[in-house]
């Protein structure tokens, strides 16, 4: 970084230009400080055609290019999922301020170690979880701090579209992170136990329908649904509390819809005796600001590398990681409930006698 003459300061290159890595291309043109010096992608066609459209990066085949230019200050990953650890260190080793499209990384050992790495070197490290700077996502959340809600029953979420197959992993892990930093963000508390169950319809060894329950301490319950097998896309999750309900549904005119609907339930007097009463009242549609989370997101990297501040969702990410392992291992024991909170996901002692 040297910001002279008064332009751009943070010199970046991005890797991976396939479904997402050209959304964070045209984000970084949009931050007034940043030189997008590098593009990097194994296909030649495709580096040729944005080489076109972004004539002032490089274009390159060898992510080693920019591994080894001294000047360049940040490295932004968006690769399929089993490489982001090894060239995220790699980046790190190289001195290179580092953002990795979500997950992190594969486990959470390898995200453990590129924490400590980015520790170690005084540089910023960061997961793309776009979903956290989402305008309704955040209204949701101010909410949910306001006990505007009451206190969650349950929650109820649905991810699916039809594709985009991935080639490596399953949907969980493909799709799963968003549900999963949301849900996470949302309450502030980790499950104790998950429970995965889901089909590999088209892909031999790859889950492309998915369905989890995540029991937490509190009490809450949620479920959600993963597929890439589906009629239509819908991005759509409940709410239910006590005061409150509330859907959330992505990308669609009226993103956040609270119903003042509910249930009262009285102790009964006499035994065999109970009064139910129902509450339906207005639906209210806040109004959302219209910003664009994945700029929020990058500008968000370029001030922690001005700063020097540490990324305050790392921890996160990190548990989006272990709950995305700890599904899988689910669905490898046909289901068990695996335990979550509080260290590797070790099935639930006692589930295969119980199918016995």
């Amino acid at each position: 970084m040297d910001g002279t003459a008064g332009g751009p300061s943070l010199r970046v290159g991005i890797v991976g230009l396939g479904y997402w890595g050209p959304n964070l291309l045209r984000g970084l043109i949009e931050q007034p400080s940043v030189d997008v010096s590098y593009i990097c992608d194994r296909d030649e066609a495709r580096l040729a055609s944005f080489s076109r459209r972004y004539p002032g990066a490089k274009a390159t085949t060898r992510y080693e290019d920019l591994l080894e230019d001294s000047r360049l200050d940040a490295v932004l990953i968006a690769t399929p999922v089993f490489t982001h650890f090894e060239l995220a260190a790699d980046a790190l080793r190289a001195g290179k301020h580092t953002f990795v499209e979500k997950p992190l990384a594969p486990s959470t050992d390898e995200v453990n170690e590129l924490i400590e790495l980015a520790e170690e070197r005084d540089l910023r490290l960061m997961c793309g979880q776009t979903f956290l700077y989402s305008p309704p996502v955040r209204e949701v959340k101010r909410m949910i701090g306001a006990d505007e809600l009451g206190d969650i029953y349950f929650i109820s979420s649905s991810r699916v579209n039809l594709g985009l197959h991935q080639r490596d992993v399953s949907v969980i892990w493909d799709l799963g992170p968003h549900d999963f930093s949301i849900l996470l963000h949302w309450l502030e508390e980790m499950p104790e136990t998950i429970t995965a169950t889901g089909r590999d319809s088209i892909v031999p060894g790859i889950y492309d329908v998915a369905f989890m329950s995540l029991q937490f301490p509190s009490g809450l319950v949620a479920n959600v649904e993963l597929s890439w097998l589906a009629p239509s896309k819908l991005r759509r999750t409940a709410i239910v509390a006590s005061n409150k309900m509330v859907v959330y549904e992505d990308g669609t005119p009226e993103p956040v819809r609270v119903f003042d609907r509910g249930v009262v339930y009285r102790d009964p007097e006499t035994f065999g005796e109970y009064q139910l009463s129902y509450r339906s009242g207005d639906i209210r549609s806040p109004q959302i600001a219209a910003t664009e989370p994945l700029v929020t997101e990058l500008a968000e990297f370029v001030r922690l590398i001005a700063t020097g501040e540490t990324s305050g969702d790392l921890e996160l990410a990190r548990q989006v990681v272990t709950l995305a392992e700890a599904a899988e291992s689910s669905l490898a024991q046909g289901g068990a409930p695996v335990k979550v909170a509080g260290g590797a996901p070790v099935a639930v002692a006692g589930y295969a006698e119980a199918l016995a």
